[in-house]
């Protein structure tokens, strides 16, 4: 009688913690009740962007942001918290100090952003020197300056003018915009790069190319004392990145800093004219080559289910950023949305049936190091497309990292057997607006990692907001550019789509094994 009793026991047990299964109404309400009412998701992002500042891979800031991260995650009761090196990387770097201003022929301040992995002014303090403006189309045109920028604040001159923005910065999917998306058909895998096929377009870029290459070995030779670059955007908005190498044995280059393009081109007015313009600057950047590695965080809560515990949900977001504001839209609202989603399934005592695994990217910016690099590890090789067991197991990878937008649907990525799974998910999010499934692919992050090697990898369609007109990769990408609504809104669905996932009997289903091939710079 007492094992008689005991095995009935355990046999209640099981069935209580596998009673949710995929598309539990009652379970998925809760997730909506929690997670637009109790959200913790803009808390995540104080501490991602306001204290750990921006997150330039293998920079102080991405560690500070990294090491959070996982003492977050613990502290919910995540298993297996890591902080993984996934390989070498390069040197890390941050931008300590930048002033620019104009002083001849008057005084005014000037809205300015080191490039990353660039150096620092000489001397240490604020330095003085005349603007030399460059007028040169290619490497043949370069020679004429040659001897003449030591010293001295260089310039390129630029054809841009600025023009009044009659449009709205910030904007949503319209319906007809959505339905034009669910509507899309398959398109076959584009062959080659977008100048395969179109001389002109690639004799351009090589130009390109090749005026750069030169131009950056004369600024090595010659040592201007400051470069300034400008870049597009308005009302003192500016987009920065990359202007050096950050490989072990990289030469630094002068310090290169981005101006406004208000400021930019009346300097290069006055120069033009023939007015004498002096700049002063104090650009101090600082490079760390102690830890060459790159590392992404990772952390998990293990499945169950005795027959498919060893099978993972994987959820994901690029913790690493670019330096010139703290990275909010791009990419902390993402991160901050995957660790909220986490939150929500921990706090619920939900017992998963699939381990649910959450990755924090580094060095997606670079060309999505992190992901490839770990997909590398312990997936498979898309070069070789060499599958190791862990390939079979993921059963799908979902992304966040279009900005601050509320979820409107899911990008298929081609797949179009998932097209009916997800569409009976979203229909308890149309109230949310959240109902579009379209075939469509999208690029440059990280589900593209997966998707290489035949794991589904899926990216969430969200509402564009000012995205791209104002915060991406710019100045402006800051904490106040969130909308909170929007990313209780998107947690919630990330959370009932990690649920279902892992609660469903079978696996997302997949496409046709992808072909070796070899990686290409950010969409393989």
């Amino acid at each position: 009688m007492k094992k008689l009793f005991l095995l009935t026991a355990c046999q209640f047990s099981l069935a209580v913690l596998f009673a949710q299964k995929e598309g539990d109404e009652a379970f998925i309400n809760k997730l909506k009740e929690d997670g637009l009412k109790n959200s913790q998701v803009m808390d995540h992002a104080f501490y991602l962007t306001d204290v750990s500042g921006p997150r330039l891979t293998a920079s102080p800031g991405f560690m500070n942001a990294a090491k959070w991260a996982k003492s977050k995650l613990e502290s919910w009761g995540l298993k297996n918290a890591t902080i993984e090196s996934w390989g070498d990387f390069g040197k890390g770097w941050q931008q300590e100090r930048c002033y620019v201003a104009m002083t001849k022929p008057y005084y005014v301040p000037l809205i300015a952003q080191s490039k990353a992995w660039t150096g620092s002014t000489p001397g240490k303090k604020i330095m003085s020197a005349e603007i030399v403006l460059i007028k040169a189309k290619d490497s043949a045109e370069l020679q004429q300056y040659s001897g003449k920028l030591k010293d001295k604040i260089v310039m390129l001159w630029s054809g841009d003018t600025l023009k009044p923005g009659f449009k709205a910065d910030a904007a949503r999917f319209t319906d007809e915009a959505l339905n034009k998306m669910a509507k899309a058909e398959p398109t076959p895998p584009r062959q080659g790069g977008r100048q395969q096929g179109n001389p002109q377009m690639a004799q351009t870029f090589a130009t390109r190319q090749a005026f750069t290459r030169a131009l950056n070995a004369m600024y090595l030779q010659e040592k201007p004392a400051l470069v300034l670059s400008t870049s597009r955007g308005n009302e003192g908005t500016i987009f920065v990145q990359g202007g050096g190498q950050y490989t072990k044995d990289a030469p630094e280059l002068p310090a290169n800093v981005v101006l406004s393009s208000d400021d930019y081109l009346r300097l290069q007015r006055l120069a033009n004219a023939g007015i004498p313009v002096e700049l002063e600057a104090d650009v101090r950047t600082k490079f760390f080559d102690k830890d060459l590695k790159g590392y992404n965080v990772i952390a998990e809560i293990p499945g169950t289910d005795p027959k498919l515990k060893d099978e993972v949900v994987m959820i994901g977001g690029h913790l690493d950023s670019w330096h010139g504001a703290t990275g909010a839209t791009d990419n902390a609202a993402g991160c901050s949305v995957m660790m909220e989603a986490m939150r929500l399934l921990k706090a619920s005592n939900f017992q998963p049936r699939r381990t649910i695994r959450i990755a924090l990217w580094g060095g997606e910016e670079q060309g999505l190091h992190g992901s490839r690099n770990y997909v590398k590890m312990h997936v498979a090789d898309p070069a070789t497309m060499q599958l190791q067991p862990a390939q079979s197991k993921i059963t799908a990878y979902y992304n966040l990292d279009n900005g601050t937008g509320k979820i409107r649907g899911v990008y298929l990525q081609g797949n179009e057997k998932a097209k009916p799974v997800f569409t009976k998910w979203l229909e308890s999010f149309k109230d949310l607006g959240a109902s579009t499934v379209t075939i469509s692919n999208t690029g440059g992050t990280d589900h593209l990692s997966f998707d290489a090697v035949g794991v589904p990898g899926f990216q969430f369609i969200q509402d564009e907001i000012e995205y791209d007109t104002r915060t991406h990769h710019s100045n402006m990408d800051t904490y106040d550019h969130l909308v909170p609504e929007d990313l209780k809104q998107a947690a919630t669905i990330v959370a009932a789509f990690v649920f279902n996932t892992a609660q469903r009997d079978e696996m997302i289903p997949r496409k046709e094994l992808p072909k070796p091939r070899v990686e290409g710079a950010r969409g393989f």
